[in-house]
């Protein structure tokens, strides 16, 4: 039976040469991708800037619905389409997206490193990328094995095969898919197929390629219980991080506790942070749940 960790954990990302947390403070957060710099909303910044005058190649504005909306201000020097950015042997194109994201999300880097942690000595380790967005998750993993990527976006999907090919890793075992990830993980289980690791990174809200709608309060569950029926006890991980929803990490954990019963391993939960530039401040981004067996 895996054993829960009833203490929070924490995850940090640091910054790299193409991104870095640079200040925070009044619901905002100013940042660095690569040669550019942005402020973007952030609630959870609740303390007061170091430096009030910050000097951005463009904000985006939020809308006045608290669930979305707003649109970007930008300099005339920021490319329309983008522009390259990496993460260790990853490639992509960070964009200033329609959603106030840049096509990546930071915050997710010591994620990345983790799951390879736990897949090391796993030789050819088959893994699966649930809400899989432009696929840097999904190259990360790729050199562990084979990938099963998912998403609802065609064009998500599109472009994390354009980012695949700018990595250079466009003939490495990747399977892209366009499919809601409800419905793909359910088919799954009925083929009995099985996975070495799994992460999940889920909207709040969204809608599928067939206008099949997703609210996580309502489709977690049953989402974390597919999984789990595609893991053994020869899988590594199961990793959930979970955006912008007034819920706790226990509440993952406790649904991981009750889920994992049958397996041996660990259950632990937490904080996504990234931590800022010049004086170390840690900026909450999400809560995460992770199930890991060392085999």
């Amino acid at each position: 039976m895996a054993d829960l960790i009833q203490q929070p954990q924490l995850m940090v990302g640091d910054g790299w040469d193409h991104y870095a947390l640079i200040d925070s403070g009044d619901g905002r957060k100013f940042e660095q991708f690569g040669p550019y710099r942005f402020i973007r909303p952030e609630p959870q910044a609740m303390w007061t800037p170091q430096n009030s005058a910050w000097q951005a190649d463009g904000e985006f504005i939020p809308g006045a619905d608290e669930d979305g909306g707003g649109r970007w201000h930008l300099s005339d020097k920021v490319p329309a389409h983008g522009w390259p950015s990496s993460w260790r042997e990853t490639r992509f194109t960070a964009t200033c997206t329609p959603f106030r994201h840049l096509g990546f999300f930071p915050d997710m880097a010591p994620v990345w490193e983790w799951m390879r942690e736990q897949l090391a000595d796993k030789s050819e380790a088959q893994t699966l990328n649930l809400f899989g967005y432009t696929g840097v998750g999904t190259q990360a993993l790729s050199q562990c094995g084979p990938v099963t990527h998912v998403d609802a976006s065609k064009k998500s999907v599109a472009q994390a095969r354009e980012n695949a090919t700018l990595a250079g890793m466009e003939n490495r075992a990747i399977r892209w898919l366009v499919d809601d990830a409800a419905k793909f993980a359910a088919r799954e289980v009925r083929r009995e197929n099985r996975y070495d690791g799994i992460i999940l990174d889920p909207p709040k809200f969204g809608r599928g390629p067939k206008n099949e709608t997703w609210r996580i309060e309502e489709g977690l569950a049953p989402l974390v219980r597919d999984c789990r029926a595609l893991l053994d006890n020869d899988s590594r991980f199961l990793f959930l991080t979970v955006y912008a929803v007034r819920m706790s990490s226990l509440s993952l954990a406790g649904l991981f506790d009750e889920v994992f019963a049958g397996l041996p391993g660990m259950i632990e939960h937490g904080d996504l942070a990234v931590r800022q530039q010049h004086d170390g401040r840690l900026l909450p981004t999400a809560i995460f749940a992770r199930w890991s067996n060392p085999g």
